[in-house]
């Protein structure tokens, strides 16, 4: 079994990944108001990077409640992968987002099942449930403008 501070690297990791992937998909919005979404995403998984490192250096941060039952749309069950590129459009933009907030629930959710320590744990769930929120937002606004549209 990995060491806390591996399993604390790896998720530093993946949330610096998640800042640069949500930075290039504002990059990549014609609209001034989806740009400001994806940046508004990117400096809350910067958040969460920096809540891993204060874990990480021993000062636990605790910010919300992992209690919280955050509704599941499961509009991302449903639909098909889709890789990032060059000309993504909107639409492709959302699933993407979906697909990835998803995979960094199921991420702290199972790194909260790998830990013993109450504290680590509250904090992965925690973490857990504010990516439940992240891609609820998706969902939502994929609903909103892609599936009423059709």
């Amino acid at each position: 079994m990995a060491s806390i501070e591996e399993i604390l690297d790896f998720a530093i990791v993946e949330e610096q990944q998640a800042y640069e992937f949500y930075m290039k998909l504002a990059g990549k919005m014609k609209a001034d108001a989806m740009r400001r979404v994806f940046e508004e995403f990117a400096r809350e998984e910067q958040g969460h990077k920096a809540r891993l490192q204060a874990m990480k250096d021993g000062k636990l941060s605790i910010a919300s409640s992992a209690e919280e039952n955050v509704p599941d749309l499961k509009i991302a069950d449903y639909l098909v992968d889709v890789q990032p590129s060059a000309d993504m459009d909107y639409q492709e933009a959302l699933v993407l987002a979906m697909k990835k907030e998803k995979a960094a629930f199921m991420l702290y959710s199972d790194l909260a099942a790998l830990v013993e320590n109450a504290a680590h744990k509250e904090v992965f769930l925690s973490l857990a449930q504010e990516e439940a929120r992240h891609k609820l937002r998706f969902e939502v606004e994929y609903d909103q403008e892609i599936l009423s549209q059709n």
